[in-house]
């Protein structure tokens, strides 16, 4: 469970018992010894816990031994760091929000118009993809880069892995990213893990037409409870979380919209096996 996620889930609950008790900030805040500014600070999940801040917290509000514990545990837990920390040298700052929320999904939905999602990349994919964008960085860092790719991954190794639902534009499954041998495998990698009950996979096909996605891609982040929803999306400059209900609801929508304008995934596997072959003798034919 990463720090974003339980910072958030922390904050929402001390808001939650807050608002029930019929208490301000200002009046939390001096019953409990602290000031209004932390009490809101606390619930807007900015910054660092302290456990003994939130059992305050919890004895005004009048909360039970069992559900004070639990909160006390979940602020005591917020300072775990994650697997990624020893990769910081490879991982951009804007980039962590992900990999924590992505840490506890349940499931993420994903719509991709230009390379396959990360969480489905081989590793020659992913090495071709990171030495595209990053055309000026050594190879020690590519091969770091390619390792926190691959080690995000692991997430789909969990007793309970989030449901992947990915939709893909053809263009993804078309555009040749390394070589075409390279391709043929991350075809075939994506039919194999469409197999499994906790990917599902579309592809968007040409066809179809225009889109409600125009041209942006997104991850739409599902969290242990609803109100822990992120919209993802990224660029060139960094990354947006989007919480709002409104864009997490146009988000929802216009995933829905792709999802009926899609191939069925036992039509997207039999177009992955079609071009996995033509990838496959072209790659022959190179060598």
């Amino acid at each position: 469970m990463g720090p974003t996620t339980r910072r958030r889930q922390l904050g929402a609950e001390l808001k939650r018992l807050r608002d029930l008790k019929g208490l301000t900030l200002e009046a939390a805040g001096e019953a409990a010894g602290v000031s209004r500014a932390t009490v809101n600070r606390y619930e807007s999940h900015q910054g660092p816990v302290k456990w003994l801040v939130v059992d305050a917290l919890c004895r005004v509000y009048g909360v039970g031994d069992e559900e004070r514990a639990t909160l006390v545990t979940l602020a005591k837990n917020a300072k775990v760091q994650g697997w990624w920390k020893s990769y910081t040298d490879a991982i951009p700052g804007w980039i962590t929000p992900l990999l924590t929320l992505e840490d506890e999904a349940v499931e993420e939905c994903h719509w991709a118009n230009t390379y396959v999602p990360g969480l489905l990349q081989t590793r020659a994919y992913a090495t071709a993809v990171i030495q595209a964008a990053e055309v000026r960085a050594e190879p020690e860092l590519v091969e770091r880069m390619v390792d926190v790719r691959m080690k995000r991954q692991e997430v789909l190794k969990r007793e309970t892995p989030p449901h992947i639902w990915a939709i893909l534009d053809e263009a993804v499954v078309r555009r040749r990213v390394g070589s075409h041998q390279a391709m043929a495998e991350q075809l075939e990698h994506l039919r194999t893990v469409a197999g499994t009950p906790h990917v599902t996979l579309q592809v968007l096909p040409f066809e179809a037409g225009a889109h409600a996605a125009e041209s942006t891609s997104f991850i739409i982040i599902r969290g242990p409870e609803q109100s822990l929803d992120v919209v993802h999306l990224s660029n060139l400059s960094g990354a947006l979380y989007l919480e709002k209900s409104a864009d997490l609801e146009r988000h929802r929508v216009v995933f829905e919209y792709l999802r009926s304008q899609a191939l069925s995934p036992s039509e997207s596997s039999g177009l992955l096996a079609d071009l996995t072959g033509e990838f496959a003798a072209s790659g022959t034919k190179e060598r």
